[in-house]
């Protein structure tokens, strides 16, 4: 059908320049929008007729996506959208589906400027993937055939799904005028749709293949990557193949979606893939639980199909992706597929994917697929296929092609079409087309070109420069319009950061007088809490102090970081508590802290080639060494770390407070040379902490005594610059520890301050301390406190001294080294702005390291934290409510003494006038005026001046009473209705599902222990990466001891005693696969456990040791395969014992890993060079290091490289060597003496 423009646009521009749209819908004549002053009317036919002489046509359309709402600075703009351009794509039941390829922004205050502002938000909308469908009998009352729900569910619900209901946001405006939503506004669905008519002879079948992209976290490829912290994945997909025939309907869904751990891909992304895990092991599972427990809930069982290489930065997630899988609590109940597919299917080998479906078969006939017949359900699906590679695009389109195919024939068996082989072949070759097809429309989304084949290495290529140039260059502004079209509103401003941390997402969209309301009133719904946080700064100028023989014989980093205050007996500094609230905590004098935070600078030396392109192996093994060192009591995990050139931060908390640990995130400022260089500067850290947002910076301002003006100008630059993701800036936290080597200098001679310091005179030292009068001044650090210093000058001592810089420069000493932190926001209600709670300082002082020219300074704090009370929150949103009044802000004015035929004279010129003018002293501003057949409409500026309006209850007019009330009593049941707008309304696919919809149990494993190689794995060449770590050599260890002993539990912190080295290479390195080279199917564990399986890649590898299953020996029985080849994806994070040589007959995951085809391996090289050492007593630099890619096998024929004896280092010892009967010549080379070189024989002259 040719769907006709029934929409119809008209607009006018009055004498008091008050613009108003009016919109009518030919097949919908019942009544009519009025657009003006940003409220919405509906009126009646009769009052639409009188008025539309008075507009003039604009356009017409095809239909009516909703109101977009912007927000430029305190300013609102709406526009009203329209689709002006569609194709039809097939019908389905009783409807016909359209995409849309034009759109039409009209401004509802007929400024031309702010089209311009939304260009790339209506470039989203014309790209051609959005979906939309209509009624095909235009008198019918049915609704339109739902996209956003799949067959299966469309027979459990008629309720749209939130997931892939696009435009849901632009229905909020005119909803809360009590629009008509369904009647006046199409829904949109945003992904690929194919339908195909299949004829079946004298029937037709419908063919269709629907991919849904969920809007609960999306975005642009390299923008939106990995999970957020309520599971949802980046470019999360429901792709449903389905057939309809007559009254018969079958349908098969499947998943993809990003790797749910928290990844991204920094800097300008060519060719390899960069790939840095922006969290910590631990802090990262409870968001993979999360997105586990909701994909179970809405589908079903589930099993991983994990598509992505073992080559590269590819390499690394798939690891992690792996142990954090094992360290579930759902990794018996969902098996794990690992499928190394450009191994197996490179250079269009697509039918290796066979090897894959040999391990899937027996999951693709448990889960089934939905068969409805005459209206009764004769099969379900009862769980589905999660697909992923690294963009969730061109490999992940392949593999469920071939799972689709593979449940066709189902499909089509149970229609009753499996007897003429041409018909199976020609749906076969129509799902082929549309599989094709479907890959190109969610790559377009994602990547903004079509999926890669794989077939043309030409047209591949040309797709992949088109990528790289608009992932990295087009891709920023594409991301902003994404998260406008998706929010209804911007939330880059203030309140709604605050919101954010105290409100439900689903609030967030609310108008923003409620907004602000519910945060003036946030003390009414939180609870303070007090948790302890520990800040400690250190200028180690340049060097992993660790290492070196100074630091093994000085103080270790535990009496700077854990027993500062123990050993220097400190008290505590500063009580700024107004109550006795904190000394009910066991006083937290010496308890352990919650929270650490420790900052470096000159972490690495500030020379050209650092400042250009950094290193951060410094990082990685300061990373291990302090989080050993901090966990020697209790144990910690790290949640993030930031490095810029030589300034780092760390930030660790300990593993309960895991699953309330949100938004992290961070940020680097450059301020040297003007801005352009990062050997000075400051990084910052910010995170939400229950319901508290809490910011963490350490910086590095610039050197020189008189230098004060260029460090006033960096603490300005950083504090203007730093800025985290949807608005947030370093100000806008509740609170800020700030703490680094600023520099700031002592205004005495070097005599004086000597002489002072041997005093022990701190407070006269102070009066002349530049920050000190920097900060009096309030140039610097306004509304920061430091704690009492008790201690001397931090800086400059000479290396492994006492002494104070005894060099030709003779510095002066100073206190560049600081702590300090403010509070923004009253904790409690016995507090104001002007008065807060800053809580206690605990401690503030230095250590004795005396490997750098500074000493290491620590502070701890006991400071309050607000968690919200859910109950009182919904009772305060309620309380909020009755007092704001209806969103509409409309009441009704009726006259209260008149007849049926006077009714129009109470409502002339005279009366309304003195109505609106009443109304409005009485009341407030009024916006919009309007008639109906009996009563006047009158809309005000805000709900609360209806309330008093409708207070009134009559009011009297020349003799005349009307009365006044609101034309939405039940104001409060429908903002409860558009809440639903952004709540999860997703129902399970059957009702025998699991009820786990979201995970919130915070004494659950937390996963593997954190391995620095993995946190980042980029090139030293990079700006901010990390280097592969292959320069470090690891010395051998001979004993086996540990061999025996279990391995650390997952999820636990780095053990404090030094690690043992990392083992000699395994002796049997390639044991073959196995001896049987077909497949065998498994036994499973137990009847209501799902097996784990695992295909392991089969080139060669080299042999890493790994770690041994925590489970008893399982002897394998006739029909099992064991696998003994090695899957470098499978590797866990760095073990902290030696681990064994390959196992002969254990599994990785359980005991029911099934192996490939064996392949024949090439002979190995050679060992590196710089894998082993001779033997050395010394510990390992640190354990992460046993992570890093280990070297090469050694080949087969060699057990052990015999040791070479040392040669005589003098005569002396050779004579005496001579006379005891020993050979004083070395033995000879194995590989030079023993084995004498072939003879060539000669060649053979022609004849």
């Amino acid at each position: 059908m040719v769907l006709s423009k029934s929409f119809r646009v008209y607009h006018k521009l009055d004498t008091n320049g008050v613009y108003s749209i009016l919109l009518d819908q030919k097949t919908y004549k019942c009544e009519s929008l009025l657009f003006e002053a940003e409220a919405v009317a509906t009126i009646s036919p009769s009052e639409a007729d009188s008025v539309r002489h008075l507009y003039s046509t604009v356009l017409d359309a095809y239909g009516c996506l909703g109101v977009l709402q912007l927000s430029i600075g305190d300013t609102n703009i709406l526009y009203l959208i329209l689709v002006s351009g569609c194709v039809s794509v097939g019908k389905l039941h009783t409807s016909e589906i359209f995409r849309i390829t034009d759109t039409i922004f009209i401004s509802l205050r007929n400024n031309g400027s702010d089209l311009e502002r939304i260009q790339e938000v209506r470039r989203i909308l014309n790209s051609g993937t959005f979906y939309f469908s209509v009624t095909l009998a235009a008198d019918s009352d049915e609704p339109p055939y739902d996209l956003t729900l799949c067959a299966q569910r469309s027979n459990r619900t008629h309720e749209t799904d939130n997931r892939f209901f696009w435009n849901r946001m632009l229905y909020l405006h005119p909803l809360r005028y009590g629009v008509n939503t369904n009647k006046w506004f199409i829904k949109a669905m945003c992904g690929g749709l194919c339908i195909s008519t299949v004829y079946v002879g004298h029937l037709q079948a419908k063919a269709c293949l629907i991919s849904r992209l969920s809007c609960e976290r999306v975005g642009t490829r390299f923008n939106v990557r990995g999970t957020n912290d309520s599971g949802h994945v980046a470019n999360f997909v429901e792709t449903e193949q389905f057939i309809v025939l007559d009254d018969k309907i079958t349908s098969y869904i499947m998943t993809r979606g990003s790797i749910p751990l928290f990844w991204e891909q920094t800097g300008m992304q060519v060719g390899a893939h960069k790939v840095r895990m922006s969290r910590g092991s631990e802090v990262s599972q409870p968001a993979y639980d999360r997105h586990l427990a909701s994909i179970k809930h809405r589908y079903g069982n589930q099993v991983l199909i994990n598509l992505i290489s073992n080559k590269e930065g590819e390499a690394l997630i798939g690891k992690m992706f792996k142990a954090h899988h094992k360290s579930s609590r759902f990794s018996k109940d969902v098996p794990y597929i690992a499928f190394d597919y450009h191994h197996y299917c490179s250079h269009g080998k697509t039918d290796n994917i066979k090897i894959l479906r040999d391990q899937i078969i027996k999951y693709l006939k448990d889960f089934s697929f939905f068969y409805k017949e005459k209206g009764v359900v004769q099969s379900q699906q009862s769980g589905t296929f999660r697909v992923n590679c690294i963009d969730c695009l061109d490999r992940t389109n392949r593999v469920q092609t071939c799972i689709g195919l593979e449940i066709l024939g189902q499909q089509l068996e149970a229609l009753g079409l499996t007897e003429k082989a041409n018909i199976v072949s020609r749906f076969d070759e129509v799902f082929k087309n549309m599989w094709i097809q479907n890959g190109d429309q969610v790559s377009k989304i994602y990547a903004g070109t079509g999926a890669l084949e794989g077939k043309s290495k030409l047209k591949d290529g040309t797709l992949s420069v088109a990528r790289t140039i608009q992932n990295n260059l087009l891709d920023n502004s594409k991301q902003e319009a994404i998260d406008i079209l998706l929010t209804g509103k911007p939330l880059n401003n203030e309140y709604s950061d605050r919101a954010r941390s105290l409100l439900a997402t689903h609030y967030l969209h609310l108008p923003s007088n409620i907004l602000i309301a519910m945060c003036n009133k946030y003390l009414e719904f939180t609870e303070p809490i007090s948790i302890k946080v520990s800040v400690g700064t250190w200028n180690v100028n340049g060097g992993k102090h660790f290492n070196s023989i100074i630091f093994r014989r000085s103080d270790p980093l535990s009496d700077w970081l854990l027993d500062n205050k123990k050993k220097n007996n400190y008290q505590n500094v500063m009580d700024m508590s107004l109550n006795l609230s904190f000394n009910t905590i066991e006083d937290n004098e010496f308890s352990a802290s919650d929270i650490f935070a420790i900052g470096f600078q000159e972490i690495v030396d500030l020379n050209a080639s650092n400042i250009m392109a950094a290193s951060t192996t410094n990082q990685r093994e300061w990373l291990v060494e302090l989080q050993k060192t901090i966990s020697r009591d209790e144990p910690y995990v790290l949640i993030t770390s930031v490095q810029l050139v030589g300034v780092c931060l760390f930030l660790f908390a300990r593993p309960k407070y895991a699953s309330n640990i949100r938004d992290v995130a961070i940020d680097q400022v450059k301020t040297g040379l003007g801005g352009a260089a990062g050997n000075k500067g400051g990084v910052a850290i910010r995170l939400l902490f229950y319901n508290t947002s809490l910011c963490f910076v350490c910086s590095h301002f610039a050197a020189g005594q008189n230098q004060f003006v260029e460090r006033n100008a960096d603490y300005s630059e950083i504090t203007r610059k730093a800025s985290f993701p949807m608005g947030r800036s370093l100000n806008s936290h509740d609170y800020v520890f700030w703490c680094g080597d600023f520099n700031y200098r002592i205004d005495l001679s070097n005599e004086e301050v000597k002489r002072l310091v041997q005093d022990r005179q701190w407070s006269n030292l102070l009066v002349s301390d530049q920050l000190k009068c920097q900060q009096n001044d309030g140039k610097v650090f306004r509304n920061y406190i430091e704690g009492e210093i008790g201690f001397a000058p931090t800086y400059k001592y000479d290396i492994n001294s006492d002494d104070y810089d005894t060099s030709e420069k003779c510095r002066v000493p100073a206190y560049t080294d600081r702590i300090l932190f403010k509070k923004r926001f009253p904790t409690g209600s016995d507090e104001d702005i002007g008065s807060l709670n800053y809580g206690k300082i605990l401690h503030y002082g230095r250590a004795e390291l005396k490997t750098s020219d500074h000493r290491p300074v620590i502070a701890e704090f006991l400071s309050d934290i607000l968690v919200v009370d859910e109950n009182k929150r919904s009772q305060v949103f309620r309380n909020v409510l009755e007092q704001l009044g209806p969103l509409d802000a409309t009441v009704v004015v009726t006259p209260n003494d008149f007849e049926d035929d006077d009714s129009a004279n109470y409502f002339d010129d005279v009366f309304v006038t003195n109505i609106l003018k009443r109304l409005a002293n009485e009341a407030g501003e009024i916006i919009l005026a309007r008639f109906s057949e009996d009563n006047l409409r009158v809309t005000f500026r805000e709900g609360q001046c209806a309330l008093k309006a409708a207070k009134l209850g009559s009011i009297s007019i020349f003799n005349k009473t009307f009365g006044v009330e609101l034309k939405t009593k039940n104001w409060i049941d429908a903002v409860e209705e558009e809440l639903k707008l952004g709540i999860n309304n997703t129902i399970p696919l059957i009702d025998k599902m699991s009820d786990i919809n979201d995970f919130q149990d915070n004494d659950h494993s937390l996963g593997p222990t954190f391995d620095a190689s993995n946190f980042i794995l980029e090139d030293d060449g990079d700006m901010g990466s990390v280097s592969s770590g292959n320069s470090s050599p690891i010395p051998p260890i001979e004993s086996n001891e540990f061999n025996d002993k279990p391995p650390p539990l997952p999820g636990r912190s780095t053990p404090t005693a030094p690690p043992p080295a990392r083992p000699p290479p395994p002796k049997n390195a390639l044991a073959s696969p196995s001896k049987s080279t077909s497949y065998k199917p498994t036994k499973p564990i137990e009847s209501q456990q799902i097996e784990s399986t695992t295909i392991i890649n089969n080139k060669p590898l080299r042999p890493v040791p790994i770690r041994p299953a925590p489970l008893p020996p399982h002897k394998t029985s006739d029909n099992e395969s064991v696998d003994l080849t090695h899957n470098q994806s499978f590797d866990l994070p760095p073990p902290s014992m030696p681990a064994p040589s390959l196992p002969t007959n254990d599994s990785d995951f359980d005991n029911n890993v099934i192996s490939c085809p064996p392949k024949e391996y090439p002979p190995p090289p050679p060992p590196r060079v710089d894998s082993f050492q001779d033997n050395v007593e010394e510990p390992p630099l640190s354990p992460v290091l046993l992570g890093l890619p280990l070297a090469p096998p050694i080949p087969q024929t060699i057990e052990e490289p015999p040791p070479i004896p040392l040669r005589p280092n003098s005569a002396t010892n050779m004579e005496s060597a001579n006379e005891s009967g020993v050979q004083t010549n070395p033995p000879p080379i194995p590989a030079r003496t023993i084995t004498k070189p072939p003879i060539i024989p000669p060649r053979r002259l022609a004849q």
